[in-house]
């Protein structure tokens, strides 16, 4: 063989190992990526090809996959659609999907590596592949307390179980119709798709856990944790004037309450809710006791494990002092989603523990058998054992003797705080309340971005405070 046909045969060699290797990579490298591509649409039309599992409440299906005429072997739909809609998400061919339908898609599709054997034996005995069924940690008694409770104004409800980090009630509102965006007629789904984008009140914004608003007076929580955690006792005496300049400022801070003009101790600031109190004890602190008994309770957690949709709450580095102020009042840069305030009153009462909250319960193969359960997980221990009790004692007070009276439940032990947080000098405050309760165990947060009635009537306790109490009771044995 002369030298040019030899090289010939070398680049050919290397071109035809070149190519295997691509289609390895392709294969083997990329194959999970190029999968889940939503542009790839042989996947996408394999997965409309399949019976996809349903998503359940206890016994009754949520979502669920129904024989189609037409392009779609099947097509998805969803029973109850706007009490469960930021539940499910929704699953469109175009358009991708969110919620359980995102991070469950595989389970529901039956192709998850948990379901390697269903679907051995699917092939073996020549069943049609069928998904499997996700079974969530919602109540429906405590979805729809939240969802009725709003009654119809912008905002959300997140509920847990505190002691395990179960997920009992998640609503956001305004809600939508998922079975618009699913359907099987493209056309139908793009208009949907069209017009929600285009709602000026964000339909498909999910106010639970994937938006972060000011917290407002619930942020003191943290603020007394952090207080009690530095050695202050409930009955040590703070400066509470009636007007406190912050330093290096001109901005006048005021009680909303008669909170004195004088000195009250942390008990009786947590009670009746005194700014000027909290912002002296946030500014002996300091920004970074602050921040740190934040983060303990979850807050600036991006990569937190959860399948619930989740932003990271955020409380601010690099604060002076009047900014250290405004933050332990809940103010400031500081910024939290409901479910975030539900897991930080929960790990109050949870004796100081945070727990990791899950919105799914188990999912089961087309043949019923369990491949996959949720277990309880502990995150960090937020505050000792006995100042969490006190901080416990502190809050069943605020229900009790203070601005909590609303969500007070006869026959049941109840903690909560209210918050009443500025958001923009042209818009309404919003309205907050997060409360705890023993026997059922848990711990809820209301948040109302729009309540719809005059800046001076807004209040915390007296608009998101009978919400908490109607999710509580709902639970009641």
């Amino acid at each position: 063989m002369n030298r040019p046909i030899r090289k010939v045969a070398v680049l050919a060699a290397l071109m035809v190992f070149a190519l295997l290797a691509n289609a390895s990579w392709l294969e083997i490298g990329r194959a999970q990526t190029l999968n889940g591509d939503t542009r790839n649409r042989r996947v996408t039309d394999a997965e409309y090809a399949r019976n996809r599992g349903p998503i359940m409440v206890g016994t009754q299906a949520i979502a669920q996959s129904v024989p189609s005429t037409g392009r779609f072997a099947f097509a998805r739909t969803y029973p109850q659609p706007l009490l469960y809609a930021h539940v499910t998400g929704f699953y469109a061919y175009d358009f991708g999907s969110a919620g359980i339908e995102l991070n469950y898609s595989k389970q529901l599709a039956g192709t998850s590596d948990d379901q390697f054997f269903t679907r051995i034996v699917d092939a073996l005995t020549g069943k049609d592949p069928a998904g499997g069924s996700v079974t969530t940690t919602i109540d429906p008694r405590a979805q729809q307390a939240a969802y009725d409770g709003l009654a119809g104004r912008k905002g959300a409800v997140a509920a847990i179980n505190w002691a395990t980090g179960e997920v009992l009630a998640y609503v956001s509102l305004p809600t939508y119709d998922p079975n618009a965006l699913s359907s099987t007629d493209l056309n139908v789904a793009r208009e949907a798709w069209e017009s929600l984008n285009n709602d000026p009140n964000r339909p498909l914004a999910n106010r639970a856990s994937r938006e972060i608003y000011p917290p407002g007076s619930t942020f003191k929580i943290i603020t007394a944790a952090a207080a009690l955690e530095d050695g202050t006792a409930p009955d040590t005496l703070w400066d509470a004037p009636a007007e406190l300049r912050l330093p290096l400022t001109n901005t006048v801070l005021t009680n909303q309450v008669d909170c004195g003009d004088g000195q009250v101790t942390l008990e009786f600031s947590l009670i009746n809710s005194c700014n000027t109190s909290f912002a002296n004890i946030g500014m002996q602190l300091g920004a970074d006791k602050l921040r740190a008994q934040a983060e303990k309770f979850g807050f600036n957690n991006q990569n937190l494990a959860t399948d619930v949709p989740w932003s990271a709450s955020k409380f601010p580095t690099e604060l002076d002092s009047p900014q250290t102020a405004l933050s332990a009042i809940g103010q400031f840069d500081v910024a939290a989603t409901p479910l975030q305030m539900a897991m930080v009153i929960g790990a109050v009462a949870n004796d100081g523990q945070v727990m990791q909250p899950h919105l799914v319960k188990e999912v089961r193969a087309n043949d019923l058998s369990i491949v996959h359960v949720n277990r309880p997980v502990r995150l960090e221990k937020a505050m000792s054992t006995g100042n969490a009790e006190l901080l416990q004692e502190m809050l069943v007070k605020v229900v009790n003797e203070g601005t909590g009276s609303a969500a007070k439940v006869d026959g049941a032990r109840v903690g909560g705080k209210t918050g009443t947080a500025q958001s923009d000098p042209d818009r309404p405050p919003y309205a907050w309340f997060v409360a705890f309760s023993e026997n059922p165990d848990i711990a809820v947060a209301v948040f109302i971005e729009d309540a719809e009635v005059e800046r001076n009537d807004i209040a915390g306790g007296r608009l998101a405070g009978p919400i908490a109490k109607a999710v509580i009771e709902a639970l009641r044995p």
